[in-house]
C-alpha cells in the first residue's frame, strides 16, 4: 500500500478538547489543502480573510459561520462555500467538527 493512501473514519480522526479548537491537516499541496477541525462548544475563530476559496463541510454539531457580516447556521451534513478575500468568522454553537478544503 502506498504511503499516500489513508483510510480512516473522519469523525474519529480528531478528538474534542475542552475549551479548545484543534486541527489536523489531512492533505497539504501547493494548490490547496484539507484540514479537519474540532471545536468545543462556544469556541471560535475570529474574523479573518483568506485569498483562497473555501469549502466547509460540517460533519458533527452546528456552527455559526459569518461571511461578509452575514451569519449562516451550518449543521452536520451541510456545507457552505466561502469566496476568497471576504472576511469570515466561525463559532461552534455546540461541539462541532468540520472539514475545510481550501483551493488556490
Amino acid at each position: 500500500m502506498s504511503d499516500s493512501i489513508k483510510h480512516e473514519k473522519l469523525l474519529e480522526s480528531i478528538a474534542y478538547q475542552e475549551g479548545s479548537v484543534v486541527s489536523k491537516q489531512m492533505i497539504k499541496k501547493p494548490n490547496g489543502n484539507i484540514t479537519l477541525f474540532g471545536f468545543d462548544k462556544e469556541e471560535s475563530l475570529t474574523e479573518h480573510t483568506s485569498p483562497y476559496e473555501a469549502f466547509v463541510n460540517v460533519i458533527d454539531g452546528e456552527m455559526e459561520i459569518t461571511i461578509g457580516g452575514k451569519p449562516f447556521t451550518v449543521k452536520a451534513g451541510e456545507i457552505i462555500i466561502m469566496p476568497p478575500n471576504t472576511p469570515h468568522a466561525l463559532r461552534a454553537v455546540e461541539k462541532s467538527k468540520m472539514l475545510l478544503t481550501m483551493i488556490k
